[in-house]
């Protein structure tokens, strides 16, 4: 199993799954603060951060993935090459959290984000929901998810990743017939801030449509 941190144990079982997955040159203790914020709003919830599995080649940190040389007629094929240890870490967790795909959540920011929304066009379902920060698709997706929704959250000032991506995901979900939200905060760059961490809780609140 991947290097984790869980967050939160719920104190009984778990009613639901948080997998948060980080950016390139990161480390699962990055999203340690967004998971923190979500556990104290979502207390029967198990909240794991998940480190990806390669050092980065940027010299800190780790990756799913190389960017060294990365281009959009080669992004995708590296992010099927990392996809199933990606698969089998959601597996590992659903296992130890004794839950499945309809009571998990995967949240990602930057690369991780890549993974997740990816994940959304394998033949089988991993999650119920896929909150993507900051991300993009490897390449435009093929089908609506099998379950749930995709929410995406984007800075408009993104420098890494334009929030024109977002938009596009968003737009080809939506022809797919997806279930699919799309926020754009301004003055936010390639970030998180408090804007976006409100938002994840309001989307995963048990009552929330939304």
């Amino acid at each position: 199993m991947l290097t984790s941190i869980v967050i939160q144990q719920a104190a009984q079982a778990a009613q639901s799954l948080i997998l948060l997955f980080h950016g390139v040159g990161a480390s699962a203790s990055d999203l340690v603060p967004l998971g923190q914020y979500l556990a104290r709003a979502l207390p029967q919830a198990q909240v794991v951060s998940v480190q990806a599995p390669h050092v980065s080649d940027l010299g800190s940190g780790y990756q799913w993935f190389s960017v060294q040389g990365v281009t959009p007629a080669n992004r995708a094929a590296r992010v099927a090459q990392a996809m199933p240890v990606f698969e089998a870490a959601v597996a590992d967790w659903q296992r130890q959290a004794d839950v499945g795909p309809a009571a998990t959540v995967i949240v990602g920011f930057s690369q991780g984000s890549i993974m997740a929304l990816e994940s959304t066009q394998l033949p089988v379902a991993l999650a119920h929901r896929v909150v993507a920060i900051a991300g993009r698709f490897a390449q435009p997706p093929r089908q609506a998810p099998l379950a749930g929704s995709v929410h995406l959250l984007h800075g408009e000032q993104d420098g890494v990743i334009p929030a024109a991506e977002g938009r596009d995901a968003a737009a080809r979900l939506r022809d797919l017939g997806a279930t699919v939200t799309l926020d754009l905060y301004p003055g936010l760059g390639h970030g998180v801030d408090i804007r976006v961490a409100e938002r994840i809780v309001k989307l995963l609140a048990p009552t929330s449509g939304r």
